[in-house]
């Protein structure tokens, strides 16, 4: 029995000739990143290319269209030429019409007795960290018509761990910014150069969750510790429990000597919900969580939330949708509403060697 095979559509471009010849992959992801950041160097680090490489393929394709595609200045960077911003204005136009021609359907191969059938939208599905905006994401997506977005919450280590097996397709994690690379250990395990991309999401702020106009004046875990105050840890495996023994062990603290250190929740919602009962003097999460019950907050750190997809799905239909659904202003409007988000690198490809940078450039 022939086994089910599903196609989906995308854009492909060639250069005319005899015989025309493609459009090498690398070229448009190179322009887009130029585009963004104004910089070749900082180009090459967001696609995963040499310099050396990036130089030789803009030369070579200024030579086959006869026309620069990138003017490049001494000391002020590098931006797109004419022709370079037509044909990323092409390809965006044409993904756009690619999407909504086929915005309900792809085809299966070798299902039933005439081979072919019209299917549902594309489908991805999604493990993620436990967060506001990725839940306000997913309802959006899935209350439409162009695609959908199965979404599991889960712990940034176990979303990365189900992603590198291949039982999701894309997965949602938060790492530190300004915290050392040390930190990162643990996410960058899961994940490959060559294999995987990051698409943007959102930066948040993380800190401590207290009571209403925080009537102990606390500070730092420093001062949960010495007061023997009760304190709602995260779940082990979660990206904030491994920011919070982070900050612990900057702070030179044993979380043995923190009176609830065991005590774990799942979710920010479960921390300030425990906060706001009485059941605990303090917790860690989302600045949102803790205006939502309103609780007080002390900040400690910013975050920047990413999403893992693989490389050769980035310029696929439902991948697409979803880079499209980042950038709109829609997405903007919903973290708006969302006290300590913000959204600087929304639907932003980039190489996962961005993880590697200290500062995760913007």
């Amino acid at each position: 029995m022939m086994p089910n095979i599903r196609l989906v559509p995308r854009v492909g471009w060639e250069v005319a000739g005899h015989p025309p010849t493609p459009l090498d992959p690398r070229l448009l992801p190179l322009l887009t990143a130029i585009a963004a950041t104004g910089s070749l160097a900082a180009a090459v680090a967001e696609v995963g290319l040499s310099y050396r490489g990036a130089w030789g393929l803009l030369r070579e394709y200024q030579r086959k269209l006869g026309t620069p595609l990138v003017a490049l200045e001494r000391g002020r960077g590098a931006s797109l030429a004419r022709s370079g911003e037509q044909l990323l204005g092409m390809e965006k136009s044409a993904r756009r019409r690619l999407a909504h021609a086929f915005e309900r359907i792809s085809v299966e191969i070798g299902a039933g007795p005439r081979m072919a059938r019209v299917m549902p939208g594309p489908r991805l599905r999604a493990a993620a960290s436990s967060d506001l905006a990725m839940a306000a994401l997913a309802d959006r997506i899935n209350a439409g018509n162009e695609s959908r977005l199965d979404l599991s919450f889960m712990g940034s280590l176990a979303a990365l761990e189900h992603y590198a097996q291949g039982r999701v397709d894309i997965a949602g994690f938060h790492v530190p910014l300004g915290l050392p690379q040390a930190s990162r250990a643990a996410y960058l395990r899961w994940l490959r150069t060559r294999r995987d991309r990051l698409v943007g999401f959102v930066d948040r702020e993380q800190g401590l969750i207290v009571p209403r106009g925080n009537p102990q004046r606390l500070r730092t875990f420093r001062d949960i510790a010495t007061r023997e105050l009760r304190f709602v840890n995260r779940q082990r495996g979660s990206g904030t429990r491994l920011l919070i023994d982070a900050l612990l062990k900057d702070e030179g603290i044993d979380g043995a000597h923190i009176q609830g250190y065991s005590n774990e929740e799942f979710t920010h919602a479960a921390v300030a919900a425990t906060v706001a009962s009485g059941g605990a003097d303090a917790g860690f999460g989302l600045r949102a969580a803790a205006v939502k019950y309103s609780l007080g907050f002390v900040p400690q750190a910013r975050e920047r939330y990413w999403l893992c997809v693989r490389s050769a799905a980035v310029q696929s239909a439902p991948v697409m949708q979803l880079v499209e659904a980042l950038q709109s202003p829609a997405f903007a409007r919903i973290v708006k509403r969302l006290p300590g988000y913000a959204c600087p690198t929304a639907g932003r490809v980039v190489a996962i060697d961005v993880l590697r940078d200290v500062e995760q450039r913007t």
